[in-house]
C-alpha cells in the first residue's frame, strides 16, 4: 500500500504541497500531498525554460523545460529530483503556482527567474510570492573539481568551499536559495534535508553512482491549487 506517512511541507507555503520521499511514489502519497488535484510532469533535461500550463500532458507530449506555473484549479506542478533542488512557489492571494526543476546548471542558466516570469505573466506579483527549496544534495557531500567551479563568475565563488587541491564542496542549496532571493522573493524557506546522507529516506544520482547502482530513483515535489 505504500508508505502513509505525510510528506514534507514548508512552513510559509499554506496550499496543499508536498516534497515526498522515497517510499511516497504511489497515489497514496500524492492524495496526502495534494489531494485529488492532477499531476502535471514535463520532461525535465536541466534547461533555464519554464512555460504555463492549464492541464496535464499525454505522456507522449511532455515539453522539455524545467520550469512550471499556473492559475488552474485542480493542477498539482510535479517535479521529480534526485539530489537537484525542487522548488516550489506559491503567491496564494493570486492563485498563481510555480514548481522548478533546479541543478546547478538551471539554476545558473534563469529557471528560478523563468519560472517567476511566468508566474507574474498570470498575475502574482514577485513581492508576494513564497518560495521553498526541498530535499537536495548538501554541501558537505557534494565534491566538484575547478572545471565546475570555473563556470561561475567570481561572486559566485562564495558558495565552493576549499576541500583539497582542486577539489570543492559546492552550496546548491545555498545558491538556489540566494538566486530566489536577488530575484525578488522575500519568502524564502530552505529544509535543509541532504539526499546523499540519507541512504533509507532518499534517491540520490550521486550516491547511486559512486555505489554503482542503479541510478533512475528519483523523489517526487508537489504543489496544487484546490478547485
Amino acid at each position: 500500500m505504500g508508505n502513509a506517512s505525510r510528506p514534507v511541507t514548508a512552513d510559509n507555503i499554506s496550499i496543499p504541497h508536498g516534497f515526498l520521499d522515497a517510499g511516497q511514489s504511489d497515489a497514496l502519497a500524492f492524495d496526502l500531498a495534494v489531494g485529488d488535484a492532477q499531476p502535471v510532469f514535463v520532461k525535465q533535461v536541466h534547461s533555464p525554460d519554464a512555460i504555463t500550463v492549464d492541464a496535464p500532458f499525454a505522456d507522449g507530449a511532455r515539453p522539455e523545460v524545467d520550469g512550471i506555473a499556473t492559475a488552474t484549479p485542480g493542477l498539482a506542478l510535479a517535479i521529480v529530483t534526485a539530489d537537484c533542488a525542487p522548488i516550489l512557489f506559491a503567491d496564494e492571494g493570486a492563485g498563481v503556482i510555480g514548481a522548478a526543476h533546479a541543478g546547478w546548471r538551471g539554476a545558473q542558466g534563469g529557471v528560478i527567474e523563468a519560472t517567476i516570469v511566468r508566474m507574474e505573466e498570470l498575475g502574482a506579483k514577485r513581492e508576494d510570492i513564497a518560495a521553498a527549496v526541498g530535499p537536495c544534495i548538501a554541501q558537505d557531500s557534494y565534491e566538484v573539481g575547478a572545471d565546475m567551479r570555473s563556470a561561475f563568475a567570481a561572486d559566485g565563488h562564495r558558495f565552493f568551499e576549499p576541500t583539497g587541491p582542486g577539489k570543492w564542496h559546492f552550496d546548491l542549496e545555498g545558491f538556489v536559495a540566494a538566486r530566489l532571493r536577488e530575484a525578488g522573493i522575500v519568502s524564502v524557506c530552505a529544509l535543509e534535508m541532504d539526499t546523499y546522507s540519507a541512504p533509507r529516506r532518499f534517491h540520490s544520482y550521486r550516491r547511486s553512482t559512486h555505489r554503482s547502482e542503479p541510478s533512475t530513483g528519483r523523489q517526487v515535489s508537489l504543489i496544487a491549487l484546490p478547485r
